[in-house]
């Protein structure tokens, strides 16, 4: 029986089961690739897709802090403001 792997008569030889896995490989690698993408897509760190909670009034509010836009005062009063008007229990600290 003569089959395609068989290199004794100047056939392919066993270098034939390369292709396939390399293939196969490729495959695999770009699916992984993919749902990497859409894990991260989904808000789980991707950079350039705003998740809700991004421009939350908290959220707002404690990056204008840490820039230096408002002095911690400011951020402790606008800070209970939001507590009261969300219902959050107060955090303490509020001059």
């Amino acid at each position: 029986m003569q089959t395609l792997a068989h290199f004794a008569d100047g056939g392919p030889g066993p270098w034939i089961l390369f292709f396939p896995l390399a293939w196969a490989a490729v495959v695999i690698g770009g699916i992984a690739l993919l749902r990497r993408m859409a894990w991260r897509g989904r808000g789980h760190g991707n950079p350039w897709r705003a998740t809700p909670d991004d421009n939350s009034p908290l959220t707002v509010l404690g990056r204008r802090f840490a820039s230096g836009e408002i002095d911690e005062d400011e951020y402790w009063r606008r800070l209970s403001v939001l507590d009261e008007q969300f219902g959050r229990t107060g955090k303490g600290g509020a001059a």
